[in-house]
């Protein structure tokens, strides 16, 4: 059920993204506090995409998840800042986070809904 969409307009090798890949999805379930067997992190790299004006590396993101403590985005922010800082040399202030909590029957899975 948690989500992580990651676009940056930086192009990344495919040893780059696999292993953000797994970096992020663990991550994902550790500030959640979900099980990573439901964690989904998708990567769209080398996209068109300016921040202030210019192309200088840069990131947005989206952490979609049930139950999404509003009281914690700072903190995850924070977290997802610095795995992009430190995998991909991206500053934090060139990283944009958008952050929902859909509910349950917003969420479909297996033919379902939670």
């Amino acid at each position: 059920m948690p989500y992580l969409s990651i676009q940056t307009n930086l192009s990344l090798s495919s040893e780059q993204s696999r292993k953000l890949l797994q970096n992020a999805s663990r991550l994902v379930s550790q500030i959640l506090g979900k099980p990573e067997s439901y964690v989904m992190v998708a990567i769209q790299d080398a996209s068109n995409m300016s921040f202030g004006g210019n192309t200088d590396p840069s990131a947005y993101l989206e952490l979609k998840s049930l139950g999404l403590p509003e009281n914690s985005t700072v903190d995850f922010s924070r977290s997802l800042c610095s795995l992009l800082h430190t995998e991909l040399g991206i500053e934090p202030a060139r990283i944009y986070i958008e952050f929902a909590g859909p509910e349950r029957h917003m969420w479909g899975w297996d033919s379902e809904t939670f």
